[in-house]
C-alpha cells in the first residue's frame, strides 16, 4: 500500500513538474504583455509585473491594426480548412475503400506532396498567383494554401477511413444503400472524431503558416497575424510587450477551437458496430 502511494505521489510530483516546464513560456508571455518597457528590459527579471499596463493592447488595436490581421487569418483559414476537408473527404474514402489501379501511387504522391519543401514550391506558387492577379492579397493565400492543407488532410483521412471495417459499409449495401448514401450516412458520421482532428490541424497550418504569407502579402490590410507579428520586430529593436500580447491575442481562436471540438476528438465510434 505504502510503495504504491509513494509511487502516485512521485507520478504526480513529475507531471505537475513536466506542466509548470511547459506552462511557464506561456506565464511568461501574459505577464511581460502587461509589462512597462522599462520592467521588460531591465537586468533583474521580476516573475510579476509591478504594475499592470494595458499600453501594449492599446497599441496592437489601436497603432499596429492587429485585429485586422486576426480578421484576415480566421477568414482565409476557415474558407481553406473547410473547402480542404471537403476535397480530402471524397479524395481519401476512394483511395480507402474503392479498388483501382494506381491507388497505391496516388497515395504515396499524396504523401509525398505534402512533405514537398515549401522553400521550393512558393517561387513557382508566386508566380502563379502573380499571373491570375491576385497577388498581394488574401485571395492568393486562399488559393496557394491547400497545396499545403489538401495533401496533409487527405492522408491523415485515408488512415482513419482504412480503419472503418469494410463489413459496415458491405453490409449497408446489401440493405439497398448506395455508395453515396453510404459514403455521406455511414463512413463519415462514423470517422467524425477524426475529420474534426483533421480540420483543426488544417486550421491550425494555415494559421500559423508565414513563408507563403511574406512572399505573397506585402499590402498592411490584407496581411494574416504572422506578419502583423514580425512587423512588430524592427531591426535589432523587439516591441516586447505588442508582441507578446499579439502572441496570446493569437493563440486564443486556436485554443477555442481545440476546446471545443475536444469531445469529437475521440477513438472507438465503431467499436460493436459490427456483429
Amino acid at each position: 500500500m505504502k510503495t504504491t502511494l509513494g509511487k502516485q505521489i512521485t507520478v504526480y510530483a513529475t507531471l505537475a513538474l513536466l506542466l509548470l516546464f511547459a506552462l511557464f513560456p506561456l506565464y511568461w508571455m501574459v505577464i511581460t504583455s502587461f509589462k512597462s518597457n522599462g520592467e521588460i528590459y531591465s537586468m533583474t527579471p521580476t516573475f510579476w509585473p509591478k504594475e499592470f499596463l494595458g499600453t501594449a493592447y492599446d497599441r496592437l488595436i489601436n497603432e499596429k491594426g492587429f485585429m485586422t490581421n486576426i480578421k484576415n487569418s480566421l477568414l482565409v483559414s476557415l474558407i481553406v480548412s473547410v473547402f480542404s476537408i471537403v476535397v480530402s473527404m471524397l479524395a481519401a474514402y476512394a483511395i480507402s475503400k474503392l479498388k483501382f489501379r494506381g491507388r497505391s501511387f496516388i497515395s504515396k504522391s499524396i504523401l509525398y506532396a505534402y512533405l514537398m519543401p515549401r522553400a521550393v514550391l512558393f517561387i513557382p506558387l508566386y508566380m502563379l498567383v502573380t499571373a491570375i492577379g491576385i497577388n498581394n492579397s488574401i485571395y492568393g493565400l486562399m488559393l496557394i494554401y491547400p497545396t499545403i492543407t489538401i495533401p496533409y488532410a487527405t492522408w491523415m483521412l485515408i488512415s482513419y477511413f482504412k480503419s472503418i471495417p469494410d463489413e459496415i459499409e458491405e453490409a449497408a449495401m446489401i440493405d439497398g444503400c448506395s455508395r453515396i448514401s453510404t459514403m455521406t450516412k455511414i463512413i463519415f458520421p462514423l470517422s467524425a472524431p477524426g475529420i474534426a482532428a483533421t480540420f483543426i490541424f488544417s486550421f491550425t497550418l494555415c494559421w500559423s503558416e508565414y513563408l507563403y504569407a511574406l512572399v505573397v502579402v506585402t499590402k498592411g490590410a490584407d496581411k494574416t497575424i504572422t506578419l502583423g507579428l514580425s512587423d512588430m520586430i524592427v531591426g535589432d529593436v523587439f516591441a516586447w510587450g505588442p508582441l507578446m500580447g499579439g502572441s496570446i491575442v493569437a493563440s486564443i481562436p486556436v485554443i477555442i477551437m481545440y476546446l471545443f471540438t475536444s469531445k469529437y476528438m475521440v477513438s472507438g465510434m465503431t467499436v460493436g458496430g459490427v456483429k
